[in-house]
């Protein structure tokens, strides 16, 4: 099979379309992949192309209102409304599938679970997100977000530069061509964000909050599924205490802790993020096939 991803797409409740590349045999058992707020699903294609590698159908959506997804016209962007998107995709997939979720992903994917008692997916994989977050990282990523999101850049090189700014323990890559995948360029030849602007102005959750911690704490203990949580030791948003008051909801989940990686942990050590996850993904295989 080439190593070329598939588009898919799939229409939400609402009528908004959504956009992925699918990697592997579609077949195989499927890993459901779901980018943090602001990112696109390009963030995860390292991790796919290796897990189809590995026999695994892995599929890398676009939020919607981010990248190629349709963007909604009256800023549905809450946390529920993630959620049914990623129930809509586990169920049009036709076997339920391990969702791997960073933050927006993670934490939509987790509020999933409860809405369908577990039954639309195989396992979860929390990517450096708990119920309880540092608020005052939260309100960080938040400004890097809203500092560029109506004028944008000049130029892939001043994008990357205001990058570098926000993350500088990552090495900047020689090339910014890997820029233009999350990046739209404008009729004005300025180049912006790949998500609609209304995700952070019109949201029924504000960005410090995304939804009540009472709730998504309740998800957590209700949680039966198998399940990783993945943390970048650096992170600003999950602190240690954090993990562990998640571990104690969840007793039966497994938990990564990722050295030199901050709360971009794909992005950061993408080698140590995918063998977290094939790690648990071949304990799931080895459980099914006993």
């Amino acid at each position: 099979m080439s190593d070329r991803p598939r588009t898919l797409r799939f229409r939400c409740d609402d009528g908004l379309e959504l956009e992925a590349d699918a990697f592997g045999d579609p077949e195989a058992p499927c890993v459901l992949f779901q980018h943090g707020g602001g990112q696109t699903r390009y963030a995860w294609g390292g991790t796919a192309a290796a897990l189809a590698r590995q026999g695994w159908h892995a599929i890398t959506l676009d939020l919607r209102g981010h990248g190629a997804s349709g963007w909604s016209a009256d800023g549905a962007y809450a946390l529920h409304d993630y959620a049914r998107d990623a129930i809509t995709v586990a169920e049009a997939v036709g076997q339920p599938p391990v969702l791997v979720g960073a933050s927006l992903g993670g934490i939509s994917g987790l509020l999933a679970t409860t809405l369908t008692e577990g039954a639309a997916f195989a396992g979860l994989v929390l990517v450096d997100v708990t119920p309880r977050m540092d608020p005052e990282g939260v309100q960080r990523i938040a400004g890097f977000m809203t500092e560029h999101m109506h004028e944008g850049f000049a130029s892939l090189d001043e994008a990357a530069d205001a990058i570098a700014r926000y993350l500088p323990h990552r090495p900047r890559p020689p090339s910014t061509e890997g820029l233009r995948k999350n990046l739209r360029l404008g009729e004005d030849g300025r180049y912006r964000w790949h998500w609609d602007p209304m995700f952070m102005t019109t949201r029924e959750e504000g960005p410090s909050s995304l939804l009540n911690a009472d709730t998504l704490c309740d998800a957590a203990r209700a949680l039966t599924l198998p399940t990783l949580l993945v943390r970048g030791r650096m992170s600003e948003l999950v602190s240690e205490d954090h993990a562990q008051e998640f571990l104690e909801m969840a007793p039966h989940a497994r938990f990564a802790d990722v050295s030199g990686a901050g709360h971009m942990v794909a992005g950061d050590r993408n080698d140590a993020f995918t063998e977290a996850v094939v790690d648990f993904l071949d304990e799931l295989r080895a459980n099914d096939a006993a």
